[in-house]
């Protein structure tokens, strides 16, 4: 693995741009897990009631009312959106950025670049974000801050279940509010979302023939079609640039760009240390 932490440092130090393409890996490796000690802690109760294996399953579980629907969801929202990283592997690759060029294009919803010291305007969250609410049948076009009303449901709910008093609504056409997150159709682009894809597709053309790196991180095959695919596809076109992936386990690229690629089966924490 040295000897690849060898190549990736160089690269990062010539490259005239960094786009950081970061999957769930990235999360998990910053301790945001969602199974084991961490997961029973916050849902003890869950399991036991429901028997659920996880926090990722537990999302989609059919909870008997709207109260015990939104205790877990205020839980989940509180403990992966507003709780800090138990590690800090975020901070430690932003004090690697903070000298480059560099913008972020993320499948994670937990805002931990923001959290962290990375510049907004340089981050694309293209899947969403636990921070924020939309009504559940997309009737307009607008996002709503959540964490005030999620702090007050996981304070005052009793018996896996909050007041029915703090349910959200849609303020426009009264439907149930819901988290902003890619699921299907109904997934709110609000001004925002367009305004930072805007700004991704700028910094893509701006280096598209220059120095680049692209460093993918925790990036498994859920959605490969938003970074991985592209990543590859860029990186072919573009004989100046450089394709990064590290993963524990995960680290693969396609033999067309093998000579310019740099992949790093490990802990994204470890090897950001090693740097």
């Amino acid at each position: 693995m040295n000897g690849e932490i060898g190549r990736l440092k160089h690269a990062l130090e010539e490259a005239e741009a960094v786009v950081i393409g970061a999957g769930a890996g990235l999360s998990a490796s910053a301790g945001f897990t969602y199974s084991g000690e961490r997961f029973e802690r916050y849902f003890g109760d869950f399991i036991e009631k429901y028997h659920i294996s996880d926090m990722y399953s537990g999302g989609f579980y059919p909870y008997e009312t709207p109260e015990e629907y939104w205790a877990w969801w205020s839980r989940h929202i509180y403990c992966n959106r507003y709780v800090d990283a138990p590690k800090t592997v975020y901070f430690r690759l932003c004090q690697q950025m903070k000298d480059k060029n560099y913008f972020v294009l993320t499948t994670n919803v937990d805002h931990q670049f923001q959290k962290s010291g990375f510049a907004k305007k340089r981050l694309f969250y293209t899947q969403g974000d636990y921070g924020l609410w939309q009504c559940s049948k997309a009737c307009h076009n607008k996002t709503y801050d959540n964490e005030e009303a999620v702090r007050r449901m996981v304070s005052e709910q009793k018996e896996m279940k909050i007041p029915s008093r703090l349910l959200p609504f849609c303020p426009v056409c009264g439907a149930p509010m819901t988290m902003n997150l890619r699921q299907d159709e109904t997934f709110v682009q609000d001004e925002g979302w367009y305004s930072a894809a805007e700004r991704y597709r700028e910094f893509i053309q701006d280096h598209k023939d220059g120095r680049i790196v692209f460093l993918e991180l925790g990036v498994g095959g859920n959605t490969p079609g938003i970074i991985k695919y592209p990543f590859w596809q860029m990186t072919a076109e573009n004989p100046r640039a450089v394709y990064v992936c590290v993963n524990d386990g995960e680290a693969v690229c396609p033999d067309e760009i093998k000579e310019r690629s740099i992949c790093i089966n490990g802990d994204i924490g470890k090897v950001l240390e090693q740097l």
